[in-house]
């Protein structure tokens, strides 16, 4: 008989959900701590811990706060964390010049926790947003992101965080060209082994609204939006020829920014390419379900882990997610 055709009462699809034992037995996707990234948020200071008013339960730390709070993540075999920083006002300029400053919040952040946490990888945010104070990605011109320009910035920047311990550097900027400039300056200086994550399908999202609170890039001078850099929302065809332009430019891996409104993206990536894929479940995300689960609309642990392997389904081989301190003790 052929098996496909077989029909009712000898095919009964409920047979292998039955129990417990035999739906983790066909399970086709399932969550481990090797899949997650956790984001962090820094500060300037010691012993400060500064709780995010859009995002419940989430902090920005001074670096040796921080180096607390990684213990038991990395005992429980967290691989890696994105380090993301809260930049004072006084030290934001146009250019975004701390960026590329040495001894920057970012550089010094690399370079103790490594000091504590020699095997956890660090992945660092290339873009100016947070030092510059108009909030864009890049210089501003008369009301213009300036493309080549900026990258000419985002190349001293991602310099100054490979010479300082980064292992991942992840340009998340949308300037065209980045990738390829980048990755042939890491090779001219000598960082061959330096992994590139490029946020290569990254939308211009209302989903950020929290996360720029958190690192005070809110308020966007004219343009007032990031549409003329970031990806418009509409558009799936497009992702695909940023993502290979940005593989063929040197990406070691492929973000996808948004997360759960874009599986399809990271579908549609995960099975053209087959390049490792991340998706970034955004601040938004978190705040969504958060804020549901705290008001009883929602069960946390199960949005959280449906939400986890929604991804891993859709073909995501990491998750930079929020909630790595809330669900580590419940992962395997």
């Amino acid at each position: 008989m052929d098996l496909l055709n077989r029909k009712y009462p000898l095919t009964r699809m409920r047979r292998n959900r039955m129990k417990s034992f035999s739906r983790n037995l066909v399970a086709e996707n399932k969550i481990s701590i090797n899949d997650l990234i956790w984001p962090v948020f820094i500060k300037e200071g010691t012993n400060k811990t500064e709780s995010i008013k859009t995002m419940p339960d989430i902090f920005c730390f001074s670096i040796d706060r921080l180096i607390s709070e990684l213990e038991k993540p990395v005992s429980k075999g967290l691989n890696a964390i994105a380090l993301f920083p809260q930049i004072d006002a006084e030290l934001k300029n146009n250019k975004g010049t701390l960026a590329f400053d040495e001894n920057n919040l970012v550089c010094r952040a690399i370079k103790t926790i490594k000091s504590y946490y020699p095997d956890l990888g660090l992945i660092c945010d290339v873009a100016l947003d947070p030092f510059t104070d108009h909030g864009h990605d890049g210089i501003v011109k008369s009301g213009e992101v300036i493309n080549d320009e900026t990258i000419e910035i985002l190349i001293d920047q991602a310099l100054v965080y490979a010479n300082s311990g980064c292992d991942v550097l992840a340009p998340s900027d949308m300037m065209d060209g980045r990738i390829k400039i980048i990755r042939e300056n890491l090779e001219k200086n000598g960082f061959h082994d330096t992994i590139l994550i490029s946020y290569a399908a990254k939308y211009a999202s209302s989903f950020y609204g929290p996360f720029r609170d958190a690192v005070k890039s809110s308020k966007l001078v004219e343009p007032r939006n990031k549409k003329s850099y970031q990806m418009d929302v509409a558009n799936a065809n497009e992702a695909i020829q940023e993502i290979s332009l940005d593989i063929s430019e040197g990406a070691d891996m492929i973000m996808i920014k948004p997360g759960m409104p874009y599986l399809d993206i990271i579908s549609k990536a995960k099975q053209k390419f087959g390049v490792p894929t991340l998706a970034y479940q955004v601040s938004g995300e978190y705040s969504m379900i958060m804020s549901a689960s705290k008001a009883n609309y929602l069960s946390f642990e199960n949005v959280v882990m449906e939400s986890l392997t929604c991804f891993k389904r859709a073909g995501a081989d990491g998750i930079f997610t929020y909630f790595v301190p809330k669900i580590i003790d419940i992962i395997e």
